[in-house]
């Protein structure tokens, strides 16, 4: 198979959607890698690198999509992308379809195969390909917010660890899970006082187990998120329903509540976001302030880290990619029901039931077009 790498056109997305690491693994299957050049350069890969490992390097987009028969990427096609797609051409990447129409209505057009990491899910319902890039932003979750606290940053200046004679920081973490795990270990770590808060009561004993004392876990009801919130300095929004609209836990009658010069960071923005006033930003232009809460809301916030994200990402994509690659998509699907979950859009159909129900949309189910 044809693999094709082009360079991430998001708007401050350095990543890439393979190491060179990964396009060696390829070619030694026999596969050909063909890399968009300097693709690497944002994630501190180089194209000669690339080539070492066996790939063919290519001056623009245009040649990648034209040529392979799947695209492997990080981020969702932009619209450029989405117009260079074409039927039976299988993308594989992120895709984030529930709060974008555009996006789905696209990819439907294209005919291509569309496979989200986001959504492949083993039988326990984690999320293999999700949780790298959610173990990186959970964690930088708390070094941007600690970072915004600070006074000249825009937040009400208070320092996370605090110093002997005076309180830390409130950090509210809303969900339990990898995110929200991750964020919590380095608030933690930062010496804040942490509340992890979810409606998963086995989830909350298990993080009190690994923890004690040093993080309060508080079930997510209504009523216990509007205390939670109101004194916190920090909240960090960690919510996820896999392929779905994120719901609001914090509505914006709320925020007046909130203490001025608050930081609420948003990492479920790309699904919606649990933050009713919160909308996706970008590393250029980060925050915006709504009632006196600072908003963080950067859709993808790895991308800062593109060395690390890249890495990650690579481990955990490669063994699907190679399976679709070894086996064709069809055949890889049928063998791995993880893989089944991520396909998202085939044929013009969408096949992944949350995200035809977020945009009112007919669902087809993957097994009546294989």
């Amino acid at each position: 198979m044809i693999i094709g790498v082009p360079k991430e056109i998001k708007n401050n997305e350095f990543r890439v959607g393979m190491t060179p690491g990964g396009a060696r693994e390829f070619v030694e299957y026999g596969h050909t890698v063909v890399v968009e050049k300097s693709a690497g350069d944002g994630s501190s890969f180089t194209d000669s690198e690339y080539a070492a490992a066996g790939a063919k390097l290519v001056d623009t987009a245009d040649e990648v999509f034209a040529t392979a028969e799947m695209i492997v990427k990080v981020k969702e096609p932009q619209a450029a992308e989405i117009a260079r797609l074409r039927p039976g051409q299988i993308l594989y990447t992120y895709l984030h379809l529930a709060p974008d129409l555009a996006q789905t209505q696209g990819l439907i057009k294209s005919g291509a195969v569309c496979i989200a990491y986001e959504t492949v899910e083993l039988p326990n319902r984690s999320l293999p390909l999700l949780a790298p890039m959610s173990e990186v932003a959970g964690r930088m979750a708390s070094q941007v917010g600690a970072a915004y606290l600070q006074k000249p940053n825009g937040g009400r200046g208070v320092l996370m660890g605090g110093v002997p004679g005076t309180y830390p920081a409130k950090v509210v973490v809303l969900g339990g899970g990898v995110v929200g795990t991750n964020a919590a270990y380095v608030a933690m770590g930062m010496g804040a006082d942490v509340t992890i808060m979810d409606v998963n009561l086995d989830r909350l004993r298990y993080l009190d187990d690994i923890w004690g004392n040093r993080i309060r876990t508080i079930y997510s009801s209504k009523h216990n998120v509007e205390e939670a919130v109101y004194a916190a300095d920090l909240v960090i929004g960690a919510v996820l329903l896999p392929g779905a609209k994120t719901p609001y836990l914090i509505t914006k009658d709320m925020l007046p509540g909130m203490k001025t010069g608050s930081v609420v960071v948003d990492v479920s923005v790309d699904q919606g976001g649990c933050i009713e006033t919160t909308h996706a930003t970008t590393h250029a232009d980060p925050i915006y302030f709504v009632d006196g809460v600072l908003h963080y809301g950067v859709a993808n916030m790895p991308g800062a880290v593109p060395n690390t994200s890249t890495l990650a990402l690579t481990n955990a994509t490669l063994r699907y990619g190679l399976a679709i690659a070894n086996k064709g998509w069809k055949q890889a699907v049928v063998d791995d029901g993880a893989l089944a979950k991520g396909v998202n859009v085939l044929d013009g159909k969408i096949t992944y039931k949350p995200v035809a129900d977020a945009h009112g949309m007919n669902y087809t189910a993957l097994e009546k077009l294989l």
